[in-house]
């Protein structure tokens, strides 16, 4: 990076304006949010007439600090982990300072994440080699925890032992469709995804009375039991991404009749603090919301395209249902006392996890592996907190591997 670091965010910002996503994210927000550089600082400026850079003046809505150092490092083309994001800085980055009205932040947030993004540079374009065309969908009605009845949709895809995979909170079976769509896995494994109740292309359940979505342990695992049972029809290898992976560890330990292997793809130990007060909120736009809260967790090296898609999903979202689901996630699921229950010698457990994830970090995944006997750890430097989705093409180069020692250990 050439020039000080106030003037090269002065030419980023200005430059971030001809972007049509900023301007879209933008709609409805007025006044100014101010990035303060050391002792300098400027305000982008929000009005009805569009988004311009001044000096600061007046009173800003937000307030985003740091010293040059910091600002610097930000500014990186890649920056590291915890620079690399709006939420990384306000939640994880002590070097930074970002001040304001709560609700205001919130409103905002689309449009704070857009902005670090194109303050990273030119985005990155996606390679792919995987189609949807091979993925058939289908319906299931299942008899779930206390006899409750849903209409699950499932995905699959190949033949061979069964893979299931389950998507991350708030979200469904299309972030697998990098490796569902992906022939060089399913010639070797049978790939099977679904959207639980309320996700996706799965309605509640019948029973659902209109109120508040809530999960709980014992009733994501025997959804996901469920669907083995009434579904798969035998053993398989579950890999699950986020709260999928805090649930497949849980079927580990509590069901391991049904499970053959566990993937765990960006495992948790004690994910506290993910919930969100503006998450469901009357005042703030859940869509965007929502996939901004995400989209902090995702590396920035991943390509546009892939992290537009990893965002969509979380967008179209129904109302409560992300909130809902870090109820298990972020305020119930203890991963030490599950992982201390799994027969590591029995059931192969590979943990891959993301340097750009500061939801499950590379500490959480060592000390688990530390709990489950035999159990392999593989750090993705450059993938974040949605590695299939954010960037199908890098994470089968992590996957494949791993897929191959559970072969070698399961036959």
């Amino acid at each position: 990076m050439s020039g000080a670091p106030f003037e090269v965010l002065r030419e980023r910002l200005t430059a971030a304006l001809a972007r049509p996503d900023l301007a879209f994210v933008a709609s409805g927000l007025a006044g100014r949010i101010r990035f303060q550089v050391g002792a300098a600082a400027l305000d982008l400026v929000l009005a009805d007439s569009g988004l311009t850079v001044a000096p600061a003046e007046d009173d800003a809505r937000v307030v985003i600090a740091a010293d040059d150092t910091a600002w610097e490092t930000a500014l990186a083309s890649p920056p590291p982990p915890l620079f690399h994001s709006f939420a990384a800085i306000q939640l994880r980055n002590p070097a930074f300072t970002v001040s304001g009205d709560p609700l205001a932040i919130a409103q905002a947030r689309a449009l704070l994440e857009a902005v670090f993004e194109a303050l990273q540079g030119a985005p990155r374009a996606a390679s792919r080699r995987w189609r949807r065309s091979s993925i058939i969908g289908a319906y299931a009605a299942l008899r779930g925890p206390g006899g409750d009845t849903a209409e699950i949709f499932y995905e699959s895809a190949g033949q061979g032992p069964p893979l299931l995979c389950l998507h991350t909170a708030g979200a469904d079976s299309r972030q697998f469709h990098g490796v569902l769509g992906d022939l060089e896995i399913t010639a070797s494994w049978r790939t099977i995804a679904f959207d639980m109740p309320f996700h996706g292309r799965s309605s509640p359940p019948e029973s659902w009375d209109g109120g508040r979505y809530r999960l709980d342990q014992d009733t994501y695992r025997d959804w996901c039991a469920a669907f083995i049972a009434e579904v798969v029809r035998e053993p398989v290898v579950v890999m699950g991404c986020s709260m999928g992976a805090g649930i497949a560890l849980v079927l580990a330990a509590d069901r391991p009749d049904l499970v053959r292997a566990v993937v765990g793809l960006e495992a948790p130990v004690r994910p506290r603090g993910r919930r969100n007060p503006y998450l469901t909120h009357a005042q703030v736009h859940g869509g965007w919301h929502s996939s901004a809260y995400v989209r902090g967790l995702l590396a920035p090296q991943s390509p546009a395209a892939d992290r537009r898609q990893a965002a969509w999903i979380y967008s179209q979202g129904a109302p409560g249902i992300y909130d809902g689901d870090l109820i298990f996630y972020s305020d119930e699921f203890d991963g030490e006392t599950v992982a201390r229950r799994i027969d590591g010698t029995r059931i192969p457990v590979e943990l891959l996890i993301g340097h750009y994830d500061f939801s499950a970090t590379v500490d959480d995944a060592r000390a688990l592996a530390g709990w489950i006997p035999e159990a392999k750890v593989t750090e993705m430097p450059d993938l974040g907190h949605f590695p299939m989705t954010e960037h199908p093409e890098r994470f089968r180069d992590y996957l494949l591997p791993a897929l191959a020692r559970i072969r070698d250990r399961i036959g």
